[in-house]
């Protein structure tokens, strides 16, 4: 058993990650199909199924911190695939 605490980590959007949010699911989950798996994995749990970090973090057996950063990247990416896609991101 590990002996720390991993509280829930949040961020502040900072208006260049897309909004995921409004995408239809079949988009999101093209995106997230061109991901690396450790990003994939990640952007599938919390943007896709809709999960908390902390479940996802416990599920793929990383610190919440890496979470975030994964996240971000994945966000990152899958804004650059909407673009070359000619789909908005915002």
């Amino acid at each position: 058993m590990s002996s720390f605490f991993d509280l829930d980590i949040s961020f502040e959007d900072d208006g260049e990650l897309p909004d995921t949010s409004k995408l239809p699911a079949a988009t999101l989950k093209a995106a997230i199909d061109t991901l690396p798996e450790p990003l994939a994995a990640v952007a599938m749990g919390v943007l896709y199924e809709k999960r908390t970090m902390s479940d996802v973090s416990q599920d793929l057996g990383i610190r919440q911190s890496e979470l975030v950063t994964r996240l971000h990247r994945a966000q990152l990416a899958i804004g650059m695939y909407l673009m070359s896609q000619g789909r908005p991101g915002h």
